[in-house]
């Protein structure tokens, strides 16, 4: 039977994966079709994957489009390429004028460039429209701390209600999510609080849990509690031997683990269990934005309930999204950073193994994570490929740089020279970064 799960499980994750591999790929290579298109370079292939043709049809502008057997990658094969890295051209001696024109070679350096550059922002579009799209899905929690959903806990007595309104905590008022989060910052310990809500019409107070109970909010991916199966909503009752009334406790007793195994009393559904997780040690910011190495299990706090939202106008959403998606590019471009410097460990780059398992976790995580990690993977392709790498889109825009500058393209013997230097440093990256999904725990 435990065969038959980690074939299952497996299956999961490498359909997960190529679903959205799939769907990036495409929105990836699409930018470069239309806009090349558009600027009057003829597509003759567009293909999604590589390898022996599964399926293709020819359309009536004479692009032939096909999915191929290998489904990590694609690309779009233009008019005079001798392949399909649109650098490599092949004999267009033959043409006249007109066709050179719908040719990679014979188009306008502006045409060039605007294709080529349209794959990676073609990328970053899609992240931009996911994040919006979950905006505007699920909106955000209003500003007066509301309670949407009560979770489920071992808690008797009267508590809160969906729809209360919390005014206060432990006297302490809280008119807007700032100063709740500020309040509850500053709390103690304690299992149960006093909160003062207004349910109706109705000012009340009730007793109810530690606003950020030990309650597993979200469960990260790739991660020791995800291996165990922890779930959202579940309740922490103890950790190492210690009752735990705060998630705020929790980081503390893992911290003092070391990396030794922490058993830990689940309750769930009614019901108590223990089970036992391994902490791992995970570069993470600290409240300082420095990144530093410490253990962890692999859990987000979450609220006591989930809060009311509201929904975002147009103008909300696109500068919510916009700034979402800008965090994520620093952020990955400054984990780059520090990693090529030595400041963090190299354990923190995924390879293709890596990402697998990344979607198939982010899909049991339910939708929501599935089409941020989506997000998160289109972002990263369209950065990695602006990188001024001969065979990536950075490579042939520094390409038509030198010749904007130098009036002439570079030479075919200096292409075909860092084309394989390129070619070289890509499968290089993509082998360390297998290495690290291997010997990386």
């Amino acid at each position: 039977m435990e065969i038959f799960a980690a074939i299952g499980g497996t299956a999961w994750t490498v359909f997960f994966f190529i679903v959205a591999l799939s769907i990036i790929v495409f929105v990836h290579e699409y930018g470069h079709y239309i806009v090349g298109r558009w600027s009057g370079i003829h597509a003759e292939v567009f293909s999604v994957g590589f390898g022996p043709v599964l399926w293709s049809r020819l359309d009536k502008r004479g692009t032939r489009w096909q999915i191929a057997a290998i489904p990590f990658g694609g690309y779009v094969k233009f008019l005079g390429d001798a392949d399909a890295t649109s650098v490599q051209h092949g004999d267009v001696s033959g043409l006249s004028a007109e066709e050179r024109r719908h040719t990679m070679t014979g188009a306008p350096l502006w045409a060039r460039s605007a294709t080529v550059a349209a794959g990676p922002v073609a990328n970053f579009i899609l992240t931009f429209v996911l994040l919006a799209g979950i905006l505007l899905v699920l909106g955000i929690p209003r500003e007066e701390p509301t309670v949407g959903t009560m979770r489920d806990f071992p808690h008797e007595g009267p508590t809160l209600l969906e729809g209360d309104v919390i005014l206060a905590i432990q006297g302490q008022p809280t008119p807007d999510r700032e100063t709740f989060g500020t309040v509850v910052s500053d709390l103690p310990n304690q299992r149960t609080m006093s909160y003062t809500v207004r349910r109706g019409t109705d000012e009340l107070v009730v007793e109810g849990p530690h606003p950020f109970a030990p309650v597993v909010g979200e469960v990260i991916i790739r991660s020791a509690a995800m291996d165990a199966g922890l779930q959202s909503g579940d309740v922490i009752l103890r950790a190492a031997g210690q009752d735990v009334t705060a998630f705020s406790q929790l980081p503390e007793i893992v911290a003092a683990s070391k990396g030794d195994p922490v058993p830990l009393t689940i309750w769930r559904d009614g019901e108590a269990f223990d089970l036992t997780l391994t902490p791992r040690i995970r570069t993470v910011e600290d409240e300082t934005g420095t990144f530093v190495e410490r253990y962890q299990i692999g859990i987000v706090a979450g609220l006591a309930f989930e809060p009311a939202t509201r929904a975002t106008g147009p103008v909300e959403t696109i500068t919510l999204a916009a700034g979402q998606m800008w965090r994520m590019a620093t952020g990955t471009l400054n984990g780059l950073g520090l990693m090529i410097s030595g400041a963090i460990s190299t354990c923190n780059l995924t390879g293709a193994i890596g990402m697998a398992e990344t979607m198939g976790d982010a899909a049991r995580n339910g939708a929501e994570s599935f089409i941020g990690m989506m997000a998160v993977l289109s972002l990263g392709i369209g950065i990695l490929n602006l990188f001024p790498i001969p065979v990536l889109d950075g490579g042939h825009l520094v390409f038509h740089a030198y010749e904007a500058v130098t009036r002439r393209p570079p030479s075919d013997r200096a292409l075909r020279v860092m084309m394989t230097v390129g070619l070289s440093l890509v499968i290089g990256l993509m082998v360390f970064a297998l290495s690290r999904d291997l010997i990386c725990v």
